[in-house]
């Protein structure tokens, strides 16, 4: 067993001291004095290089996933919208998450005006942030390359590329995370106080991003604290403790004051059955993401998927590296696993507070931690929630890989190094081998590439400097070309919907039941020709059926659209049969959210319908009524004005009741509502996700028996102040 006592450690100080005689300009530019003359300015134009490519065709989107770019837009009208993460600035009903990720939207709204570029934006300055905070981690304790190689790992993974540039909280969630580590290592390093409480501040934050995830990896990380830091027993369970009630704080404050509200005063909380936020804390958003049992759900709660196969697709061990989630985050992932026995091996015999075990642990726990939670939870799951995980494994790459290299002089060193490469290379092979028809060429080069690079750095020691050079730039070009392929790919593709992917699509992957293989019960699947470049994602291994040619989404007037395309060959129960398309409002001739699309993707929103909705709509509360919480944002955010959206996301919240709507409606509170789609006269459409004796399908049933239909362009009304002159009751 060897450690790595012998290795040139970085200084304490690692922020180094100003070096005298230079300016704040020049220190910026060449940062600690310790540091090469090339690290910081290489450092610098990465984090330039990462906020270009990011930006690079971000507005092709348009506003992506349109119930959160909704929210942002009625945070930047009313302030009690922003604080309560409100769908509508009239304040009907909520988000089913917290608002954390929709204040920096909101803001940014306020500032540029509404459009995709000020939607997006933010997203942008996260990954950039997260990319600069790992950085900064690895550095620490590792060399300036070794940071280097983290931030290209992390800004070339293709699921960080898509949510990054996009508007679902995993952004701002995987910032924090990542951030919580580098305070936990910060504290690590000489037992300081402040850092935890630093990094109980994070994870409090992050509970306001995305509820229960930001917990996951606190178990490993106070575990790691409690038994490796150097200070006395009795201190580090006090630091602790404080560090928990930072936490309760930067998180709670706002649950107490959402809980203490008058019910009566404030939104309704989507996405719960009670109007309470802490359940759906613990229900939807928590542990029925766990077993499956998510009230509320699509289908109201299938209950537990099993291991075979239920409707969010396998679970098991193998969950990260099947063909719906594999492209999106398992580039890296085996070799990040066999770096991290590596760092770990290497570093076991160290004194117990080593920074550099600490590293591998703090980074290596965090990644099995999250990614054993996400491969056997049974509820709602879906591709891109894998960004989570994307700064634990660029962390492992950048330091295991460093490290093996200055131990390239002892065999088993360039052993590991060797096997690194030519299971990273094999593994791109088998997934590029998924997308067959997107550059085929690249499978075979990476492969030949990386088992030469693989015997390269077996024989390092004995080669020359310069051919010990060549083999690791074949072995670094062989495990990022696939990655970068697919990341190239998803930043110059739109995406939009609820539900998007990275790359390229490998089609035919599976849907409810399926999870890729057609298990138990058959499962729903996609079309299975080429959608390469449409960057929805829509149906693919999701467990959700694809949208029938929507385009535009109320998007900003000039702004590309995408279409999606694809006929729905399987049927969802309580949903239309076998071989209908599921379209939104607009979508072949009919209005408002019929169907599955209207769940997923929103609606595209005409001319004459907005010119509709619009006219006096200063005259009422909501200018229009909704079934479902992406068919109100498109209308909202085509028009500028309030649009409530019955039943909440999935049309199965019980908000408002019927009695509610009907007084709104008396009250002359509402103008329109927009009709459910295909189900026709007391069809009730999406309010069928409720089932057929839920809130939703009551409220359509009662408005389509008792008001006047209005046709406006391809999409259909009820005007609610026009009832219609034999009443249905």
């Amino acid at each position: 067993m060897t450690t790595l006592d012998h290795l040139p450690a970085p200084p304490q100080s690692a922020a180094g001291h100003p070096r005298p005689g230079l300016s704040p300009v020049r220190r910026a530019w060449r940062g600690r004095p310790e540091d090469p003359s090339w690290a910081r300015p290489a450092f610098l134009c990465m984090l330039l290089a990462i906020t270009a490519a990011y930006l690079w065709n971000l507005t092709a989107s348009g506003y992506a996933n349109s119930f959160y770019s909704a929210a942002a837009q009625a945070g930047s009208q009313s302030w009690k919208a922003f604080f309560f993460g409100s769908l509508d600035s009239a304040n009907a009903i909520t988000v089913d998450k917290p608002p954390a990720t929709l204040w920096p939207m909101a803001l940014s709204v306020r500032v540029f005006g509404l459009g995709s570029w000020a939607i997006l934006f933010p997203q942008v300055l996260m990954g950039v942030a997260t990319a600069g905070v790992l950085y900064a981690s690895v550095r620490r304790r590792f060399s300036a390359a070794a940071g280097l190689i983290t931030m290209a790992v992390f800004a070339l993974t293709p699921v960080a590329a898509l949510m990054f540039r996009f508007n679902n909280p995993d952004a701002l969630l995987a910032l924090l995370m990542t951030a919580t580590v580098y305070c936990v290592l910060r504290a690590m390093e000489d037992g300081r106080t402040k850092w935890l409480v630093w990094a109980g501040v994070a994870v409090g934050l992050a509970f306001l991003s995305k509820t229960l995830q930001a917990f996951l990896i606190l178990p490993p990380l106070a575990v790691l604290y409690a038994v490796f830091a150097p200070v006395s027993v009795r201190r580090r369970f006090g630091q602790l403790g404080l560090s928990a009630l930072s936490m309760l704080v930067a998180g709670g404050w706002w649950v107490a004051i959402v809980e203490l509200w008058p019910a009566s005063s404030r939104p309704y909380i989507g996405g719960s059955q009670n109007n309470s936020f802490l359940e759906l804390t613990f229900g939807y958003n928590g542990l029925g993401r766990i077993n499956g049992d998510e009230t509320g759900s699509v289908g109201g709660g299938g209950g537990p998927g099993g291991g075979a196969g239920g409707q969010w697709g396998e679970t098991g061990i193998g969950r990260m590296f099947n063909s719906e989630i594999g492209s999106q985050i398992s580039w890296l992932l085996p070799a990040a696993l066999i770096l991290l026995v590596a760092g770990v091996w290497l570093t076991w015999r160290a004194k117990r507070p080593d920074p550099v075990r600490a590293a591998f642990l703090a980074w290596g726990s965090s990644l099995l931690m999250t990614a054993g939670v996400f491969s056997f939870m049974a509820g709602i799951f879906h591709q891109y929630y894998t960004v989570a995980l994307v700064p634990y494994i660029a962390a492992l790459i950048g330091m295991g890989v460093t490290v093996l290299w200055e131990e390239r002089s002892r065999w088993w060193a360039g052993a590991t190094l060797a096997l690194t490469v030519a299971v990273t290379a094999w593994w791109a092979y088998v997934l590029l081998g998924r997308t067959p028809d997107y550059l085929p060429w690249l499978r075979t080069a990476v492969l030949a590439a990386g088992l030469l690079g693989a015997v390269g750095l077996l024989l390092a020691a004995r080669l020359g400097r310069r051919l010990a050079l060549v083999a690791v730039g074949l072995g670094f070009a062989a495990s990022l070309a696939g990655p970068v392929a697919y990341t190239l790919n998803t930043l110059n593709t739109g995406h939009q919907g609820s539900i998007v992917t990275a790359g390229p699509s490998a089609g035919g992957m599976g849907g409810f039941g399926g999870g890729g293989r057609g298990g138990p019960g058959g499962g729903m699947r996609p079309p299975t020709g080429n959608q390469q470049g449409t960057g929805t994602g829509t149906g693919m291994g999701t467990g959700m059926p694809p949208t029938g040619g929507q385009q535009g989404q109320g998007r900003p007037q000039g702004q590309p659209g995408t279409s999606q395309q694809g006929q729905q060959p399987g049927a969802m129960p309580g949903m239309p049969g076998a071989g209908e398309r599921f379209r939104g409002a607009g979508a072949g001739g009919r209005g408002g959210g019929g169907g599955m699309g209207g769940l997923l993707n929103g609606a595209s929103v005409d001319a004459a319908a907005k010119k509709l909705l619009t006219a006096d709509a200063d005259a009422y509360t909501w200018s229009a009524a909704a079934i479902g919480s992406q068919n109100a944002a498109s209308y909202q955010l085509a028009t500028g004005d309030p649009v409530m959206a019955i039943g909440g996301f999935n049309g199965s919240d019980p908000s408002p009741t019927l009695s509610q709507f009907k007084k709104y409606v008396e009250d002359g509170r509402v103008h329109y509502f927009i009709s459910s789609g295909e189900g026709g006269e007391g069809g009730g459409g999406m309010g069928g996700m409720g089932g057929n004796g839920g809130t939703s399908s009551k409220i359509s049933t009662w408005v389509e028996a008792n008001f006047q239909k209005v046709t406006a362009g391809s999409a259909t009304f009820y005007d609610l102040t026009r009832p219609k002159t034999t009443s249905a009751g």
